[in-house]
């Protein structure tokens, strides 16, 4: 009989936090968890401690693990400030602490652009971004007087950092399990050189790869020629040039059947669009507006006419709480808001913030034009090109 995914888990946060000194060797956790649950192999006991030290566990000595003190607190007793902006509430809190003390399904539906190639988003290359100075984020040169916003240099990714941001998602997708519902829908923006760690890793922690929704426009830059030999090899492209954003889907595996899900958690699929259009995964998208980059000046802030089509289809029946891990400006609060939905939108950067304060009612206000969906000639064209 398959457990349920996170039961591994929760078996080994339990033993540990009632143990004394919150310590015990991997043999000692082994044994514990195949007491409550039955035979459990060590590898799957040693790949989820390794996977989670040093967010969630410490290594004491040889085969020895610790529950992070910082864990040990009352969860219960973690309290953060919501400030609310219609039915959304703007929480001052990091995502992890925050979703350890949230009650088990309580969240209907996920959608997120987390600061997904970590490096950039520390303090450090933020106040380097801030000041104008690039850091790992590469600022574009001007043309014909405009100043083009800066991009995060995803390609300076080293071997350590890929296994940091696998670990990163993998523990994401794990304390997501926990306070989603059956059904529920976890959409993550990434790009194209980074949605495979993305994908693979939050389906580790037990969620359903449901596919990808691609953001049809033009995203990181690509297409350069070789830097400093563009003479040389004026005919060469380093990268292709990127004309889409790729937004993982996953879902939290179903209880019974689609519809006995959708009656019980309101979730299990996407809302269509209309009564005879599904919800497609093929959407057309033009650049952030000026106008809401004056609103919200994040660096990756991504247009509302495309967040709320996501944000609509992640609530089938149009019922339940939305979460953003990663609130950054509010953009997704301001989608839901628009559509009136309730929703969650968590940010430690306090200048993300306060920017939050003031962007979502403003962001939530602004009138969209509808633009038409992919077509079905379009779609046939597509499959054949």
């Amino acid at each position: 009989m398959a457990r349920a995914p996170g039961t591994i888990r929760d078996a080994i946060l339990r033993y540990l936090s009632e143990v004394p000194g919150h310590e015990a060797s991997i043999v000692d956790i082994q044994a514990a968890v195949a007491g409550r649950l039955g035979d459990v192999s060590a590898s799957s006991i040693r790949s989820y401690l390794n996977l989670n030290v040093p967010e969630v566990f410490e290594r004491t000595g040889r085969g020895r693990y610790r529950l992070k003190k910082k864990l040990k607190a009352d969860a219960s007793k973690i309290k953060f400030l919501a400030a609310a902006q219609g039915k959304a509430k703007v929480v001052p809190a990091d995502c992890f602490d925050w979703l350890a003390q949230r009650e088990p399904c309580s969240i209907h539906a996920v959608v997120t652009d987390p600061p997904y190639g970590l490096v950039e988003y520390s303090e450090k290359e933020q106040a380097k971004l801030r000041n104008g100075r690039g850091g790992v984020w590469r600022i574009p040169p001007s043309f014909d007087g405009h100043r083009r916003a800066p991009l995060p240099r995803f390609t300076v990714l080293d071997s350590e950092d890929r296994k940091e941001l696998y670990s990163f998602f993998c523990r994401l997708g794990v304390s997501l399990m926990r306070v989603i519902v059956p059904g529920a829908n976890v959409v993550v923006a990434s790009n194209p050189l980074l949605a495979h760690i993305v994908a693979a890793a939050m389906a580790e922690s037990g969620l359903e790869m449901r596919g990808y929704i691609v953001r049809l426009t033009m995203t990181m830059r690509g297409g350069d020629r070789p830097k400093n030999a563009h003479r040389e090899f004026d005919g060469v492209s380093v990268l292709p040039r990127s004309m889409w954003e790729p937004w993982v889907a996953l879902r939290k595996p179903l209880d019974g059947r689609v519809q006995d899900n959708l009656r019980k958690w309101k979730t299990g699929g996407f809302r269509r669009p209309s009564e005879n259009q599904p919800f497609g995964d093929v959407i057309r998208s033009s650049p952030t507006p000026r106008l809401e980059r004056e609103i919200a000046p994040h660096p990756s802030l991504k247009p509302q006419e495309f967040l709320r089509q996501v944000v609509r289809a992640a609530l089938p029946l149009g019922e339940g709480v939305l979460l953003d891990p990663f609130a950054g400006s509010g953009s997704t609060l301001a989608a839901a808001n628009a559509l009136g939905y309730e929703s969650i939108g968590l940010e430690r950067d306090p200048t993300y913030y306060q920017m939050a304060l003031r962007a979502v009612p403003e962001l939530a206000c602004l009138q969209m034009k509808r633009r038409s969906p992919i077509s079905q000639s379009e779609r046939r064209q597509a499959r054949r090109g």
